[in-house]
């Protein structure tokens, strides 16, 4: 069964996290993703470990599935030559070079798309390609301290805390594939393909949400509040007697069910708990004596208490919690790949469900240069369009909106 991507050709310049990120997705929803690194393999991931297994590191193949590798030296005229002929024939190109680089080489978005008129460009940088910081160069954790994240986690007493996992790589990545899709899509309409200016600094505060909009709103600066949530309560972490379980009480209701199970009657009674505004105001307190009853008892049991309460609870779990898990395995959430150098090399697996274009599982994360011979072949430049003209290509895509429009006139 087809993707539904399929057909689409994308140029992937980018390295690390949120490009390989992005162009993976496209891939396992069947679009033709050709990697393109330095002689030798230019990927830093590829070196960032351990762990690795016979020399493939982890983080790599976290990223890098469903895609074909080419090996070409960028700062040669042949191989920025190499790059025009491929772009020639992509549907989109994607890189993470610092702002500027790409156009000193000749491959900017006016370069390419004079050649390939459709061609869909997304460039992704640290801090975007305008502003007083675009010339800077940009890695997750400066970018969450500098968007306000670290400042949000954490607590009073540690301080700022970055998340685990590069988050604004992973925003970016996400937008990345949002923001291709709907160009795409445009493409459709128009004929044209377009530029895509992406900042990770943008991408993390926009993924700021309801934190970025109480200080828009009340000009207050948000503290750190560790588990706690800035607007409900109760809503954090809580020691239950075999260890830490989360129980997130959303609104009047569930919190009078919580009290039901209770033996501290007069939580439930209490004025100052009756609404969440007045909890969110008695935090401390209210928290104080829910934790010395959650403590009474093991995690399992809250769960089946709470369950039947309809109050939305959690234990917190490791990894190996995790993948050994039945909802885990029910939403097959790992795949098995056979790869040349690991053999059965498990990853997580797309969270895409989709019912008639599912997701694929085609091509394991490539070697460098794996796929230098066969590539270069099979993306030949579309003939539709071999030497198009911006002129013609204006033309076309007046032709396309006048057809379009008579169409939507019989509707």
């Amino acid at each position: 069964m087809l993707g539904a991507l399929d057909g689409v050709r994308v140029l992937d310049l980018s390295r690390v996290l949120a490009g390989p990120y992005a162009t993976m997705i496209l891939g396992d929803l069947g679009a033709d993703v050709i990697k393109v690194e330095a002689p030798g393999g230019s990927d830093d991931t590829r070196f960032w470990g351990p762990p690795f297994q016979n020399g493939m590191s982890a983080y790599y193949t976290a990223i890098n599935r469903n895609k074909r590798s080419m090996t070409v030296d960028l700062k040669s005229e042949k191989g920025r030559e190499a790059i025009r002929r491929l772009a020639g024939g992509a549907d989109v190109l994607i890189h993470n070079f610092k702002t500027g680089t790409m156009e000193r080489w000749g491959l900017g978005y006016d370069d390419l798309s004079r050649l390939n008129p459709r061609l869909i460009y997304c460039s992704i940088t640290g801090f975007g390609e305008t502003g007083p910081l675009a010339a800077l160069a940009g890695y997750d954790y400066i970018i969450q301290a500098m968007s306000g994240w670290m400042s949000i986690n954490g607590t009073e007493e540690t301080g700022p805390l970055k998340v685990g996992v590069a988050v604004t790589d992973v925003f970016t990545g996400l937008y990345a594939a949002i923001a291709i899709e709907a160009a795409l899509f445009a493409r459709e309409k128009t004929g044209r393909g377009q530029k895509i200016d992406l900042a990770l600094f943008d991408c993390a505060v926009s993924a700021l949400v309801n934190v970025a909009a109480n200080y828009l709103l009340s000009g207050a600066v948000p503290k750190p509040l560790g588990n706690e949530h800035p607007n409900i309560v109760p809503y954090s972490t809580y020691e239950a007697s075999d260890g830490p379980i989360v129980i997130a009480v959303g609104n009047d209701r569930q919190f009078q069910a919580l009290c039901s199970l209770l033996s501290d009657r007069a939580l439930g009674t209490d004025p100052r708990f009756q609404t969440n505004a007045g909890r969110v105001a008695h935090r401390d307190e209210l928290n104080r004596r829910l934790n010395a009853e959650i403590k009474q008892r093991p995690r399992a049991e809250w769960q089946r208490l709470l369950a039947e309460k309809g109050i939305p609870c959690g234990p917190v779990q490791t990894l190996d919690e995790l993948f050994s898990h039945p909802q885990t395995a029910a939403r097959e959430m790992t795949v098995a790949m056979h790869h040349p150098l690991i053999g059965s090399l498990k990853l997580v697996a797309s969270p895409l469900k989709l019912s008639d274009t599912p997701v694929s599982y085609r091509l394991p994360p490539p070697l460098p240069g794996e796929h230098n011979d066969e590539a270069a072949k099979a993306w030949e430049k579309r003939p539709e369009y071999e030497g198009e003209t911006t002129a013609a290509t204006d033309d076309r895509i007046q032709t396309n909106r006048t057809e379009r429009g008579s169409i939507d006139d019989e509707l």
